[in-house]
């Protein structure tokens, strides 16, 4: 058989693995996808619980890359504290790891079983739930078929008068065989899939013992960088998320390059019992990913606080030349929760900059300054444009891919945009528009009126962060409290008229050049209060707290 044949059908081969490794995390994802992140919130508040979660999660969707995307989202909207959640990204690393060891027992048995079950269940389930527990059989089914490929395609290289060369090479140049590996988990975008791809050939004895634990070093180190990159367009404390993995991970990987080129050990004799090529590559790997979780338990948190003060945002510093890559991700869009997740990472920049826009609200009718409305204007745009870009996005996910709950969260995502981009228009299109109107005219409120507003603002812009925790977290207790800020905000407006009243008929002159723009001003603070209370609606009619009506 020609080289080229040979070559063909392991790349064939390697194809069905990575496909079929994809239709098992679409079919969880698509299924019990929800259920899975609301778990994996749920038991974030210890390390090691977070560690057990993330483990796993990243068992149930065959990929701890996709976990990581999942628990940076949480840091990035300050659901749970960056130390742990990179003890979940560590926990989900060994989980991967775990599958492999699993996937690398002789199941071949199984295979006609998951594939005959899986397509029943595909093509004749009732649900689409149980249509995507077939899709998960039918994966399961053919990721092992295709290490039986992939060992019986790799077998005749054995033959070659090349491969010992290149091996013979490698063996020699470990450094070269770490890049090579690391290279191939990036390509791959699956550590679970560059391990046993590895197991197979060296199954077929392609692999030499004294590569092993070089390689499987290379493929950890690579696996690092995935999430690293997919996550640099999220939220500050998202990205230190995948930073600080690398450094566990990638670091720990070059610690033990280092260490194998001073012990230069033996792999095969390294755990007794365990003698073949493929079950020390599996069992290496879980072994240094296990390693990792126990250093991570002690060093994530001193980790996580280095890093949030070494790459701390500069005070004060605009994000109005930065640039910034779109979380929506057109490839996810197979995987509705996952794009789902990415219309909400989304949700959540917006959030931040509606909440930036009315923070500097006040400091433009202290201190008018044009460049503070301009920038106020850019923010406004950048809300409009993500606003019809997660429209867009979301648009686009097939309806016959979403079940009922998915459908539910498509529309509270789109609903809070909405509301959301309309308080920026509030912002720009009136409150700054008033500033602008009180400098031109040099008039200034007095002192209780301006009191009296500040209050406003302070309550507004303290709802304007509660809003935003119960749309990324639906906190139902939050959600209640948000909805009882109306009232509050009602005695402040009430208050504020009655004050601003007295004034006038005192004759005070402030009160009379400001009255119509205290008067809108109020109006508008109540109408963006309204608006951020209408999002937690959602959460409060999923628990029977909204009546149909206020009318008895």
């Amino acid at each position: 058989m020609s080289g080229a044949v040979i070559f063909l059908e392991l790349a064939g081969a390697v194809a069905l693995l990575l496909w079929a490794t994809r239709m098992i995390q679409t079919g969880v994802q698509r299924a019990f996808g929800h259920l899975l992140k609301d778990a994996l919130r749920r038991a974030l508040g210890t390390a090691p619980s977070a560690a057990l979660a993330g483990g796993a999660l990243a068992m149930a969707l065959q990929s701890a890359t996709a976990v990581a995307v999942v628990v940076s989202g949480f840091a990035g909207a300050g659901l749970v504290p960056v130390g742990r959640a990179i003890t979940a990204l560590l926990g989900a690393d060994l989980g991967s790891a775990l599958v492999a060891l699993i996937l690398q027992l002789d199941l071949s048995l199984l295979v006609p079983v998951l594939l005959l079950l899986g397509l029943i269940l595909f093509r004749n389930a009732g649900t689409k739930r149980w249509q995507q527990v077939g899709r998960i059989l039918l994966g399961v089914g053919l990721l092992l078929l295709s290490l039986r490929l992939i060992g019986a395609a790799a077998a005749p290289l054995g033959e070659s008068a090349l491969l010992p060369l290149v091996l013979g090479y490698l063996s020699e140049d470990w450094l070269t065989a770490f890049l090579l590996a690391a290279l191939m988990a990036l390509l791959f975008h699956s550590s679970i899939a560059a391990i046993l791809v590895i197991a197979a050939l060296a199954q077929q004895g392609l692999v030499p013992a004294i590569l092993i634990l070089p390689v499987v070093l290379g493929i950890n180190a690579g696996a690092a960088l995935i999430p690293v990159y997919l996550t640099r367009g999220m939220a500050h404390p998202a990205r230190l998320v995948p930073l600080g993995n690398l450094l566990l991970r990638g670091g720990g990987a070059l610690a033990g390059l280092a260490l194998l080129f001073l012990v230069r050990p033996d792999p095969l004799a390294l755990v007794p019992g365990i003698e073949t090529p493929a079950s020390v590559a599996v069992s290496a790997h879980v072994a240094f990913n296990a390693a990792l979780v126990i250093l991570g338990l002690a060093l994530s948190g001193p980790l996580a606080r280095a890093l949030s003060g070494i790459f701390a945002p500069a005070a004060g510093r605009s994000r109005l030349g930065e640039t910034r890559q779109s979380a929506l991700n057109d490839s996810d869009l197979a995987m509705p929760s996952v794009a789902i997740a990415n219309a909400a990472r989304e949700l959540m920049v917006i959030c931040e900059r509606v909440e930036t826009m009315m923070a500097r609200v006040p400091g433009l009718y202290r201190e008018p300054d044009a460049a503070d409305a301009a920038e106020l204007q850019a923010l406004d745009d950048e809300v409009d444009a993500i606003h019809t870009a997660i429209k867009l996005y979301l648009s686009r996910i097939p309806d016959d891919a979403l079940d009922s709950h998915e459908l539910d969260r498509v529309n509270e995502i789109l609903a809070a945009t909405i509301k959301l981009e309309q308080i920026a228009d509030i912002i720009t299109r009136n409150l700054v528009t008033k500033a602008k109107k009180k400098a031109d005219r040099r008039v200034e409120f007095s002192d209780a009126g301006w009191e009296e507003l500040s209050a406003m603002h302070a309550e507004v812009l303290a709802n304007t962060r509660r809003a935003f925790s119960v749309v990324l977290s639906g906190d139902v207790s939050l959600a209640r409290e948000l909805a009882r800020s109306k009232e509050r905000l009602r005695r402040l407006e009430h208050d504020s008229e009655m004050g601003h009243l007295e004034r006038l008929r005192a004759g005070d002159p402030h009160s009379r050049e400001t009255s119509t723009l205290h008067m809108d001003i109020v109006r508008d603070l109540k109408e963006i209060n309204s608006l951020l209370v209408s999002l937690t609606y959602p959460v409060l009619d999923r628990e029977g707290m909204l009546r149909p009506s206020r009318l008895v």
